[in-house]
């Protein structure tokens, strides 16, 4: 049976068969929960539902349609970066290009959902489309018997259902491995890759049980020779290739787990006259930009949390104590009027206020800010039994965000950890703020809100526990992942050769290309180079720059900074004028990487460059200074 709540938390979708081993009942980590109180949770709901009474809201504006049989996957391929793979024939060099890049276990999610597809357009005699053994090959009556196997369909996803079916009577009550220690967090191989050689071994996470904050594992990220990439190192248009190769990595990963992911079909919303409060966040970044360019929050939500931050972090039970819901009302009528003419007195608002009409913006979004596709995927993951997996699904989900989402979502959560930081003053510890703000990240009232009779609590603190998650490891989660850099490096090497081949061809050039990857190379590289970095907005002459192994990021820019202070090299743009009394440290500027394999790389300080210069010979190397986005209030 179910229950309909105005504004409720949106149903997660089912576990899949193989996810059984997560009891419905109270697995460890929902005992352990139960340790921390959810009357903020269940506050905050009532507060929601309140507002929304007061207004005479309809909770549940749009439904999300039943998608048809292979509706689903043929959506699932078009946002891959796949849909000419739904026509009978065509230009299949961009398809090629992308599926060269792909890891064994990418491949088979691609291949399964592109099987799938063809099966249902069979059945209900459509167009004919491109057979999967078009693409990934046909299987010659000639081969080996090792290459038939290797070649017979998806046999890795054979050999993972019987692991995951072995393993439905283990217990997976393992949140937390070896709580407060340090554990190394792999992005140089697919995640997804990662969890098939856990599952081929068996391998059960220690079981720990989850109690607080201080005891959640620390994760650090190896750096590798090339560094490390944080989301917004990429240029704009490398990063748009990220969300792609994101989606089939992170479907990739839930079919090992064994765990079906979950999409909404985007549902059509109305329009609003509203300025501020209603406004599709495109729309208000259109808006802002025009007054303030390269804006990427919107100005109102910087205001909000500035005001907050400035009054409001030291008061106690901030964003859990509501202010008034008339003042509330009454005070986005006066921003709506007054807010882009700059009247608006802020400190004048109660910080009460300003809380709740933060929380009032990101639910007030015409789409959640998790967005109405990926929300359920969202809920999602706390059903993955590992720690470590679920906070890879976060960060392929975060990767799939469109950038306005993302920005909003990593400004919001950069103010979410400020509050727990003043944890002594404020009493709002990360669970209470994790409760408090789930319901408005988790309830939305274009979508679908039926809860299974007796779900409600476990769904709440899987919805908090998700939070509580984002606003802990953002730093993990807004990196990208080497694997991921490195495919979009390989996209980016085969579209400017841009290969043209017909269908008989593509079984050769995929066999090909995965024999290529097994190979071993030989790294046969100069033990040392000469290179010239550039610096045009600062310098008329470049800098020339001895590489060995030992050469990193930071040891050029110390270089850069020296020569620039003791030679007295020809300034050639007063702005940017450096001073040389020591008061210019080395995170004033930054190297980029332009040009070859990559479109605009910001590298990290503990880069090796000969590494780098092997891998992207053809690249150029800049100096800039790094650049700053105050806020506007």
């Amino acid at each position: 049976s179910t229950r309909n709540y105005p504004c409720k938390m949106n149903q997660l979708p089912p576990k899949s068969p193989l996810a059984s081993p997560v009891s419905e009942g109270r697995n460890s980590r929902v005992e352990a929960l139960d340790n921390l109180s959810m009357d903020s949770f269940w506050l905050e709901v009532e507060n929601i539902k309140q507002s929304a009474e007061a207004e005479q809201e309809e909770c549940s504006l749009a439904d999300v349609k039943t998608q048809e049989e292979g509706e689903a996957e043929a959506e699932w391929l078009q946002d891959a970066g796949l849909s000419e793979l739904l026509g009978d024939r065509g230009s299949d060099s961009d398809n090629l290009v992308l599926l060269s890049t792909l890891t064994r276990t990418q491949t088979a999610a691609v291949q399964r959902r592109l099987d799938t597809y063809s099966r249902s357009r069979r059945r209900k005699n459509k167009h004919p489309v491109r057979h999967v053994r078009d693409i990934f090959g046909e299987v010659n009556s000639k081969e080996t018997g090792a290459e038939k196997e290797e070649s017979s369909p998806d046999p890795l996803w054979h050999n993972l259902q019987t692991a995951n079916a072995q393993r439905k009577t283990q217990d997976y009550s393992c949140t937390v491995r070896n709580p407060g220690k340090e554990e190394v967090f792999n992005m140089d191989v697919a995640y997804s890759e990662q969890a098939a050689v856990l599952l081929k071994g068996s391998f059960l996470p220690e079981s720990r049980k989850l109690k607080d904050a201080n005891t959640l594992t620390k994760f650090k990220i190896p750096k590798g020779r090339l560094g490390v990439t944080r989301i917004g190192d990429l240029s704009a248009q490398d990063m748009k290739k990220i969300p792609t190769l994101a989606l089939i990595e992170l479907t990739a990963l839930c079919d090992i787990l064994g765990f079906e992911l979950k999409r909404n079909k985007a549902a059509k919303l109305k329009t609003t006259e509203k300025r501020l409060f209603g406004v599709p966040l495109n729309t208000l970044l259109e808006n802002d930009q025009k007054l303030l360019p390269n804006t990427k929050v919107p100005l109102l939500l910087q205001a909000l949390l500035s005001c907050l931050e400035k009054r409001g972090l030291e008061t106690e039970g901030i964003l859990r104590v509501s202010g008034s819901q008339t003042r509330i009302k009454s005070l986005e009528q006066k921003l709506e009027r007054e807010f882009y003419t700059g009247l608006f007195r802020w400190d004048e608002v109660h910080q009460n206020d300003v809380s709740g009409l933060l929380k009032r913006f990101i639910r007030e979004l015409p789409a959640p800010l998790l967005t109405a596709e990926y929300l359920p995927a969202f809920a999602a993951v706390q059903n993955i039994p590992d720690l470590k997996q679920r906070l890879q699904a976060l960060n392929l989900l975060i990767l799939i965000l469109p950038e306005p989402n993302r920005n909003t979502l990593k400004a919001l959560l950069e103010f979410l950890s400020k509050v727990v930081a003043r944890e002594n003053n404020n009493k709002m510890n990360l669970w209470n703020v994790s409760t408090v703000m789930a319901p408005n990240l988790f309830m939305h009232k274009g979508l679908p809100n039926k809860i299974p009779e007796g779900k409600e609590k476990q769904l709440a603190e899987g919805a908090a526990d998700v939070v509580r998650m984002m606003i802990h490891y953002q730093d993990l989660l807004w990196t990208v992942s080497s694997f991921l850099v490195a495919q979009v490096r390989k996209l980016n090497e085969s579209n400017s050769k841009r290969y043209q081949f017909c269908d008989k061809r593509i079984k050769n050039l995929l066999r090909k290309i995965h024999a290529d990857k097994d190979k071993v190379e030989k790294n046969q590289a100069e033990p040392s180079k000469v290179v010239k970095v550039h610096a045009s907005l600062l310098l008329k002459d470049s800098l020339e720059v001895h590489l060995n192994n030992a050469t990193r990021v930071a040891d050029v820019l110390r270089q850069f900074q020296k020569n620039l202070c003791q030679n007295g090299w020809n300034i050639v743009n007063t702005v940017n004028l450096l001073k040389c009394n020591n008061s210019m440290e080395g995170t004033n500027l930054l190297l980029y990487e332009v040009g070859g394999n990559i479109g605009e790389h910001c590298l990290d300080p503990d880069t090796y460059l000969l590494d780098l210069y092997h891998i992207n010979p053809h690249a150029e190397w800049i100096i800039k200074q790094n650049p700053s986005y105050p806020r506007m209030f």
